[in-house]
């Protein structure tokens, strides 16, 4: 049966119903939203609204791992972090908060001092090999995502032997890893658009299913990225619609947790799959 409960800092927290995770990047440079929330007051206005909005998490990213972003050292990662959690600290002190790091130091850091929830580390902890004992010491969830390559090579020709055997192959040794280290709270995310062609993120969106193996939640965070955009012949800022698509068939898929930028628009999916899935078991109970 797959895990359904995570232990954020003390609050158990039960995933009943697909969650939603609203994006904050406080990087200059991230794809779609970068810049947008350098001052305090936006900063604050953008978690006001993920929080009213119905998001059930708040992620911050605050290095950018878009194809060919610039490299950003921990001090300025951290400089960028500790004003953006002093601020939500203060005014949203309960609200569940993950951050978007590799870095073990940055996720000892901002869990130590500002009881961060989650770490989300899209390397698998591939880029910072202390980055499992941290988490299994820090005793938080851990979102473990399958990358082929680096954000400035993972786009040049991604190649698989077979698709889904070898991310499921690669995360299982991760959880294997994780759980010998006594980390219980493990989310998996199959990396879409890390190191994928439009195709494979296609076939992993079909397959989603497959990733019930590990009996975990599923996080999906396709929000505006190339495999919408692209396909449809548009830009990342006119992906929404196509970005609504993708995030339903996910929900039909299996995935518990959304990563997105509009988070009323993904609350709003979720409720209509729930209505839409509901009427057909009960069609199927009678």
């Amino acid at each position: 049966m797959r895990r359904k409960t995570l232990n954020c800092n003390g609050k158990l927290v039960t995933i009943d119903r697909p969650m939603v995770m609203g994006i904050v990047n406080v990087t200059p440079d991230s794809f779609y939203d970068g810049g947008s929330y350098r001052t305090g007051a936006d900063l604050l206005k953008r978690c006001e609204a993920i929080i009213a909005e119905g998001g059930d998490i708040i992620d911050i990213g605050a290095v950018s791992t878009r194809p060919g972003a610039q490299e950003v050292d921990a001090a300025e990662e951290l400089r960028r972090l500790d004003r953006a959690l002093t601020l939500l600290r203060k005014y949203f002190p309960k609200e569940i908060i993950s951050i978007d790091t590799y870095r073990a130091d940055v996720a000892k850091a901002v869990v130590e001092n500002y009881g961060v929830d989650i770490i989300n580390d899209i390397s698998a902890g591939m880029f910072d090999r202390r980055m499992f004992e941290t988490v299994a010491a820090l005793n938080v969830p851990y979102i473990l995502m399958h990358m082929q390559g680096t954000p400035s090579t993972m786009q040049k020709n991604p190649v698989y032997n077979n698709l889904m055997e070898d991310i499921i192959g690669f995360l299982s040794g991760c959880v294997q890893r994780l759980r010998s280290l006594g980390v219980k709270d493990i989310i998996i995310d199959p990396g879409f658009g890390f190191g994928k062609t439009i195709a494979h993120n296609y076939e992993i969106l079909r397959r989603l299913r497959d990733l019930e193996i590990f009996e975990l939640p599923v996080l999906v965070g396709v929000s505006h990225k190339g495999m919408i955009y692209k396909l449809l012949e548009t830009d990342a800022a006119h992906a929404l619609n196509g970005t609504t698509a993708v995030n339903t068939l996910a929900l039909t898929g299996g995935a518990d947790i959304l990563r997105v930028h509009e988070v009323k628009e993904a609350v709003e999916c979720v409720k209509i799959v729930q209505m839409y899935q509901a009427q057909a078991g009960r069609t199927y109970l009678h």
